[in-house]
């Protein structure tokens, strides 16, 4: 599971850290250190001449068949295990429509009490203080009502590491830097290679400390929120 995240980097110093084409255009996100889904979400994939440009994306992928946004509530995340069959997800993957979703991180909620009524919520980033980069799906939509294109796109999730296990039984699949060609197609490699690549991080790679409650709100949005309690 993955339903909060936060990104508040400077984009010069993303553009260099995800190798984007210099001549791409810059989009315009403003600091968030608490979005929630179908909030406009940074990605990074292989535009129609091959390079590598940074777009900005509805978090909730809307399949080209989408009658309206509403699906886009439960498709922020997929299951890597089972994304290649489903009907939201399918048709990304055969068309080659992968992304690589840009956070500082995200956050997840570890149930104290049988029930899950008591929850303490945890923020998870990378140990090296590095933007953390995510496997994603991405779709083209076309708003019936209104001819508006929406750009959306969706996290894959996997099995939790052992770091991630004691807070929740899923995690977002986070990418190695040398594996960023192959997930975008820059690298060719097939399809069994690139399932291979649907798995949980090294423990080592993330840091995980607790946070205030208050992140449970996305009315807060503030820096104060990853700090440890």
């Amino acid at each position: 599971m993955c339903g909060r995240v936060r990104l508040a980097s400077d984009y010069s110093e993303i553009k260099i850290r995800m190798k984007l084409a210099p001549d791409s255009s810059a989009p315009n996100f403003e600091p968030d250190w608490n979005k929630p889904p179908t909030m406009p979400m940074l990605v990074a994939l292989r535009s129609e001449d091959g390079k590598r440009v940074a777009k900005m994306m509805r978090w909730g992928l809307l399949p080209h068949w989408a009658k309206d946004e509403k699906i886009a509530y439960s498709t922020f995340n997929v299951r890597s295990e089972e994304f290649t069959t489903k009907p939201v997800f399918k048709d990304a993957w055969k068309w080659g429509q992968r992304c690589l979703v840009i956070t500082d991180g995200f956050y997840e909620w570890k149930k104290l009490d049988a029930k899950g009524k008591e929850k303490q919520p945890y923020a998870i980033g990378m140990a090296n203080g590095e933007n953390m980069v995510m496997a994603g799906l991405w779709s083209k939509w076309k708003n019936p009502a209104n001819g508006e294109e929406v750009l959306s796109c969706s996290v894959l999730t996997c099995a939790p590491n052992d770091a991630m296990a004691e807070i929740h039984n899923r995690m977002p699949v986070i990418l190695d830097e040398t594996d960023w060609p192959k997930w975008l197609g820059e690298e060719s490699a097939p399809n069994e290679e690139l399932l291979a690549l649907l798995r949980p991080c090294p423990d080592e790679w993330l840091k995980v400390w607790p946070v205030d409650k208050r992140v449970g709100n996305v009315r807060n949005t503030g820096p104060e929120l990853t700090l440890p309690l």
